[in-house]
């Protein structure tokens, strides 16, 4: 009855680096070739960790964008869009609220869980313990079908089930037949989205940790070669290779995490048996990662300088997509205005 549409977004934090390529952008360019996509600036969610610190976010919003283009979106497959040009996701958003269970809300695993790790903000705010709400309004607005998560948000997509049923339990009126005329349920007026699991990024961080910019660890997309290999040149390695002559153990090597990214078995090999019997040093072992993140790197790079130096490009982008979320999030907000008794033409 509906498409097959796929939806995601991002929240604007400024330049991309290599983790949101592995973790995320390289599945968007895969499905955008297989599914209607609509990829979302999500600045609403941004503002309810960042209410005090907005600036952060304007700044942020374009260059996510120009990495997203960089890394292989494509505007002519996929619907790029940002969330508060479509102000059809708040309306939603309020009329889903008048009744979403607020203990359904208490309950969302990282609600909790981020009120601690972020316990230097005040998030004992309405929008923060609103914010999966809006999340499902982001979804439901467009009746997406597959919703691309990690294991950590299928909660929130079990959340949005369960506000798409209730809401279709409250006001779809239009029966459902089978081929005999008998009635099977009610035509749904929100779609019940499915969570398409996606792997978590293997991509670890300078340091061997999650790449993150909390841990200052991360290559950006835009990386130079010459930062790319200064970064790289700095990594820590095996402490217990204190001397070139020394023996190492790859394992204990945030570089060998690195090598299981992007090597091949016999370089993976080389790695190996160089390592473990002293044979190489570890800049010579840096220096097929180096090679490869800086071949990986070379045409986003040029992608994003296209972009950058043509601001009128990204922005025409954007709102043409915008104009076409809008399209489609105005036909669903009719749907459900009309079956909760409030078109008043």
């Amino acid at each position: 009855m509906f498409p097959e549409r796929v939806l995601s977004g991002m929240r604007p934090t400024g330049l991309l680096h290599l983790g949101h390529y592995h973790g995320v952008l390289k599945n968007w360019v895969k499905l955008q070739n297989e599914f209607p996509c609509l990829f979302f600036v999500a600045d609403w969610h941004a503002l309810t960790t960042h209410y005090e610190t907005p600036e952060v976010i304007k700044e942020s919003v374009w260059d996510m964008v120009i990495d997203w283009l960089a890394a292989g979106v494509d505007p002519e497959k996929a619907t790029l869009f940002i969330q508060s040009k479509v102000p059809e996701h708040a309306e939603l958003h309020l009329l889903l609220s008048m009744n979403t269970p607020l203990s359904w809300l208490e309950r969302v695993p990282t609600y909790k869980d981020q009120q601690e790790k972020l316990g230097d903000k005040d998030l004992g705010t309405y929008g923060f313990l609103g914010y999966p709400l809006l999340q499902s309004a982001d979804i439901l607005i467009y009746r997406a079908a597959q919703v691309p998560v990690g294991e950590d948000q299928v909660p929130h997509i079990e959340l949005t089930r369960e506000i798409a049923r209730r809401f279709n339990h409250f006001y779809s009126r239009e029966k459902l037949l089978d081929a005999k005329g008998v009635e099977i349920g009610r035509k749904p007026i929100l779609l019940e989205p499915k969570a398409l699991l996606t792997e978590a990024s293997k991509m670890p961080g300078l340091d061997g940790m999650k790449m993150s910019k909390s841990y200052q660890n991360t290559l950006a997309l835009r990386e130079t070669p010459e930062n790319i290999s200064q970064k790289v040149r700095k990594m820590p390695t095996d402490p217990a290779r204190v001397r070139r002559t020394d023996p190492g153990d790859p394992a204990k090597c945030p570089v060998w995490q690195l090598h299981e990214v992007y090597s091949d078995d016999t370089t993976k090999q080389w790695v190996q048996e160089g390592c473990k019997s002293a044979g190489i040093g570890c800049i010579q072992c840096k220096e097929p990662i180096i090679d490869a993140i800086t071949r990986e790197l070379a045409p986003m790079r040029e992608r994003a300088a296209m972009y950058a130096d043509n601001p009128a490009l990204v922005r025409s982008i954007i709102d043409q997509g915008c104009e076409r979320a809008r399209a489609l999030a105005s036909d669903t907000m009719k749907d459900v205005r009309k079956h909760m008794g409030l078109d008043y033409s």
